[in-house]
């Protein structure tokens, strides 16, 4: 039996990280239920909830279920992505309209000085962080191998089933991989090869939005990970 040829191209170094980030995530979800996939860690949790229930402004979902979205703003962490796309030649105007801010939101991050202040950010839920993954592939997907019109908030019915939402969630990344699959050396180099309209999509090349979507994958399945080794003693630890 002949040994399978190891991919250097770049394509495949891509597929190959995502390839085992998918397998060691897969592991990790086995077994999840659904009161450890809604457990609230910590009071304020974003996660997903019946609508007319939902804790954020901004929730979506076109189903009973919809999924926590607090109000636009640009976190400490992105102050050096916002610099760097002013530097790259957009226009504060686009930078606006890229992270649905004000105009003079940006002009503020841009005449920041010394470190920013640290986040204040949600906890999510294992339920928001997987709702978040399958929202942000099901939306690059439909605009960069689909029909790139349908409005990407509309295109994931949350559920509170653990069960169901895996389900749902890894079908979908089986249809990602294997169009990924699929992209030429040329289109790696195209720059709004996707046209995925939240975010930097359709400014830059696609390698680098590959590159981002496997970031992606890999620091929220991470999250969710944690969030599992939190529950398991909380089972076990008297109160």
């Amino acid at each position: 039996m002949g040994i399978e040829a190891v991919r250097t191209d770049r394509l495949g170094l891509l597929l190959e990280q995502f390839d085992q980030a998918r397998e060691m995530a897969q592991v990790r979800l086995t077994g999840l239920g659904d009161e450890e996939y809604l457990w609230e860690p910590v009071p304020d949790c974003w996660s997903v909830r019946r609508r007319g229930e939902a804790a954020t402004p901004r929730a979506f979902g076109p189903g009973e279920w919809v999924l926590d979205l607090g109000a636009p703003d640009i976190p400490a962490s992105e102050y050096a992505e916002v610099a760097r796309q002013a530097a790259g030649g957009m226009t504060v105007a686009k930078i606006a309209a890229d992270w649905s801010v004000s105009v003079e939101r940006v002009e503020r991050v841009l005449a920041h000085t010394g470190a920013p202040e640290p986040d204040k950010t949600p906890v999510t839920t294992i339920a928001w962080r997987l709702g978040h993954l399958h929202f942000c592939f099901a939306g690059q997907w439909e605009w960069t191998f689909g029909e790139r019109r349908r409005e990407p908030k509309l295109l994931v019915d949350f559920t509170p089933s653990a069960a169901l939402a895996l389900d749902r969630f890894w079908a979908l990344i089986d249809r990602w991989r294997e169009s990924v699959a699929t992209v030429t050396e040329e289109q790696l180099d195209t720059v709004g090869f996707s046209r995925y309209p939240y975010g930097s999509d359709p400014d830059d090349r696609y390698i680098s939005v590959l590159a981002g979507a496997n970031l992606e994958f890999i620091h929220h399945m991470a999250e969710i990970a944690l969030l599992r080794d939190l529950w398991r003693p909380r089972l076990t630890t008297p109160g």
